[in-house]
């Protein structure tokens, strides 16, 4: 075990996952840090490499996956997208916990993998409430948001797969409570007794 924890972080889409772990990330640079994941797709203006993604050829990330490189991947239309179990293991290395923001098959893949992983899911508090926060985007048509709710109704039948579910309902309660979460995972007696193992190893063995 690492003195460091890895979590999946999965929501549907509206639920304000990447408001919440990026909100996470400015408290927590510190101690928290999110894996980028492999993409086959064409690189965008304005993007950087590392950044984002780490974006390979199609050729490079079948090669990986035939290799057993990654700890979750999928297609997802004409793209293929994948975290990479080394980049995971060298952020570990370095003490943070790290942060992977995949859907619940991603999350399950990993979980698979790595027994240890702490899997959490976010929702939103009403179904309703999902609805009007997509339209509210005022970026899509009616046929693209009954896509979208269809997909949210998927991704949300899915939350009892995690240890913990995070309701985002008033932003800075739901962004405490995910804090809470992480910060909690180091405080573990497994994590403590390797973090503090000179302190540990000092104490007395148990006595009647």
């Amino acid at each position: 075990m690492s003195t460091a924890c890895l979590f999946t972080i999965s929501a549907p889409s509206g639920a304000g996952k990447t408001s919440l772990v990026k909100a996470l990330l400015e408290k927590r640079a510190d101690s928290l840090a999110v894996c980028v994941s492999h993409s086959t797709r064409t690189m965008r203006p304005g993007e950087v490499d590392g950044d984002a993604y780490h974006f390979v050829s199609l050729e490079v990330f079948d090669k990986m996956a035939e290799n057993d490189e990654f700890l979750e991947h999928a297609r997802v239309f004409d793209n293929c997208y994948g975290t990479a179990r080394g980049s995971v293991d060298s952020l570990l290395s370095s003490g943070k916990h790290v942060i992977l923001e995949i859907d619940w098959q991603g999350a399950r893949q990993v979980k698979a993998k790595m027994p240890e992983t702490v899997c959490i899911f976010i929702l939103p508090p009403s179904r309703e409430e999902l609805e009007q926060r997509l339209r509210a985007r005022g970026t899509d048509d009616e046929a693209t948001i009954t896509r979208r709710m269809r997909d949210a109704d998927r991704e949300m039948s899915h939350f009892q797969d995690a240890e913990y579910l995070v309701i985002n309902d008033v932003f800075e309660q739901a962004l405490f409570d995910l804090d809470a979460i992480t910060h909690s995972q180091g405080l573990t007696l497994a994590r403590q007794k390797l973090k503090n193992s000179v302190l540990v190893e000092s104490i007395p063995a148990e006595m009647e």
